[in-house]
């Protein structure tokens, strides 16, 4: 059912939610999300939305899930299609697959920006923005009448901050005339500021419905790098209080289900928005909270033509359980073979399949976890911003790349391509061995020190509720030429007695480990009052290699901002061709310098 229908027929004594999902990047992750979404479900949204990546990189699996959601779970779906840098003939591909599977809408976005604007070509100059979208789709016999299309909004301006107020919300109004129905506005922390733009905008006389973007915070981590990576606006008073606990992060949760249900409270009284559309980042349990708080749960609407009936849910399923799925079409998709559940991921291992993974620790975190890769609102990923470039200089030889690395790791610089924050405290604490690596030419991208059973207070390593310990297990993560690999893997060999394991890729798809088939590295747990043990951060051959795929087009893209042929591009395309990222784990963690003692053999 198209989502106007859905808006203008919804009768409650409580505005509407829509929930946003993205395709996770492993088989295990995608397979974790099928029974969260149905448990989601079961909050009745009015509908979902499926992320839809940078160019179609994500094509197949937000297809897939979307299928799903919309054939099997009947669950409404709107499915994010962006215009930025998709082939030719991919769009008509993408709405006519959409169509035949039933999804009848649409969010219509531009896309990350084009790598390297000097030397983008658009693959399909039909394509460049939102508005050439909306604009061909309602232009078009086959999808005109069929598909309801929403836009995005920025109401404290478009994150790349290409024009300015007055143009942005120009822009929105052409899109609007251009046959957009509904609007879905950025993530957003300011009230007074949403508020204030709604009023701007129904000046305009824009009437369609406005769908305010709300994510909850999960993490102090998390939070810091969407916020910069959306461009969004943070009161002083927000910051003020998520700094004062970013070292506890139950309280930056509970904080952040607290600050949800504060602005929906305010923003759906003064700015007489009828809905709320939340960001999951694939997480549930803080959604729920947000939901059972503003005491929206509870019954069950059910929308039928031009009217809706309020039914009562005698009892809601409790928290953890999951509604057997149906899966009998997932061979035909290409996908992992899901069987009907009625026990809980991970039982045995993991904690309640609703909170299992809501404390990922570092950019790895659990490959099962629907959550793993967590990507920002709208499906974007960090990506290389042209203002950056400046920082790194222009890189010509590899001691140029060194001198990149070593000032990021001396706070000379706040950044690199493969990290968007500043070197964090916990990797200070190494500081020593990454630089030395980081000198011989092992550009480290990622690393840990060992813990053992350090509080999980402490304000440096610590993580997790307050009552409790954590360990960590060290490993270092870098690029290194073919001969480095090889000395390494016979150190492993001669040195290593079991406890050093190894994974390498690089960008030709070889692949060298001496990790068994099955095995799993945990590198990070926690053990806390009045809980199973946590294992937040494990490291295995899934995980490593869809990392590699992003760290290697990393040095395609940062390649792309300079000319073809010019020192700068034949460099970086060189190291792409060339070189291997390797991770190293030693598994004594009660030895803090087992692995750097191990490393420095090998150097």
């Amino acid at each position: 059912m198209k989502l106007v229908d859905k808006i203008s027929s919804y009768s409650s004594s409580h505005p509407f939610y829509t929930f946003e999902f993205f395709p996770p990047r492993t088989d295990q992750g995608f397979e974790n999300l099928l029974p969260r979404i149905v448990r989601m479900s079961n909050l009745n949204p009015l509908a979902i939305s499926i992320t839809w990546g940078a160019g179609g990189n994500t094509k197949d699996t937000s297809l897939n899930l979307a299928e799903l959601t919309q054939s099997e779970y009947q669950l409404d779906t709107i499915l994010h299609l962006t215009c930025t840098n998709m082939e030719k003939g991919m769009v008509d591909e993408a709405l006519r697959a959409a169509k035949e599977r039933g999804i009848q809408n649409i969010l219509a976005l531009r896309g990350d920006p084009p790598r390297g604007k000097e030397e983008w070509i658009a693959t399909d100059p039909r394509f460049q923005h939102a508005l050439d979208l909306v604009t061909y789709i309602r232009s078009h016999p086959e999808f005109s009448s069929h598909f309801c299309i929403g836009v995005a909004a920025y109401p404290e301006g478009h994150p790349d901050h290409l024009v300015d107020e007055e143009t942005e919300m120009k822009l929105l109004k052409e899109k609007i005339d251009a046959g957009a129905d509904f609007i879905i506005t950025q993530v957003f922390y300011d009230e007074e500021k949403f508020i204030s733009w709604v009023k701007q905008v129904r000046q305009r006389g824009i009437t369609v419905p406005i769908i305010p973007g709300i994510m909850p915070i999960q993490t102090y981590q998390s939070f810091v790098r969407l916020t910069k990576l959306t461009g969004s606006i943070v009161p002083a008073q927000v910051m003020s209080d998520v700094d004062a606990i970013k070292h506890n992060d139950q309280l930056v949760k509970d904080y952040g289900v607290e600050l949800a249900v504060r602005m929906i409270r305010r923003i759906t009284t003064e700015s007489n928005v009828s809905g709320v559309h939340f960001c999951t980042l694939n997480l549930e349990k803080s959604v729920q909270r947000v939901l059972e708080t503003l005491k929206w749960i509870g019954h069950s609407p059910q929308v039928v033509p031009n009217k809706l009936i309020e039914e009562p849910v005698t009892s809601l399923p409790p928290s953890g359980t999951i509604t057997p799925i149906t899966a009998s079409n997932t061979a035909t998709l290409g996908l992992v073979n899901i069987p009907p559940t009625k026990t809980e991921v991970g039982s045995g291992e993991l904690n309640k399949a609703d909170s299992w993974d809501d404390f990922p620790n570092g950019r790895w975190g659990d490959f099962k976890s629907p959550a793993y890769g967590v990507q920002g609102p709208w499906g974007n990923n960090d990506a290389i911003n042209p203002g950056t470039l400046s920082e790194w200089g222009n890189p010509q030889s590899l001691d140029d790349l060194t001198t990149v690395f070593l000032k990021y790791l001396l706070s000379e610089s706040t950044t690199t391509p493969f990290s968007s924050d500043p070197i964090l405290a916990e990797s200070k604490l190494i500081l020593p061995h990454l630089r030395k690596l980081t000198e011989r030419g092992w550009w480290t991208v990622g690393s840990q020190p060992a813990a053992d059973g350090v509080r999980s207070s402490d304000p440096v390593v610590g993580w997790g509720p307050p009552t409790g310990y954590v360990f960590q297990k060290s490993f270092v993560e870098f690029f290194c030429t073919t001969d480095d690999l090889r000395r390494i893997e016979q150190k492993v060999v001669e040195k290593g007695d079991g406890w050093v394991h190894y994974y390498a890729a690089n960008s030709k798809g070889e692949y060298r480990t001496n990790v068994p088939e099955d095995g799993r590295n945990a590198v990070t747990w926690g053990v806390f009052a009045g809980q199973e043990l946590i294992q937040t951060t494990i490291i295995e051959h899934q995980s490593f290699l869809a990392w590699k795929e992003e760290a290697f087009s990393i040095w395609s893209d940062w390649a792309s901002f300079y000319r073809p042929n010019s020192p700068e591009r034949n460099l970086l395309e060189g190291v792409h061709k060339d070189r291997w990222l390797i991770n190293v784990i030693h598994h004594d963690y009660k030895q803090y310098e087992a692995l750097w003692t191990f490393i420095s053999d090998v150097v």
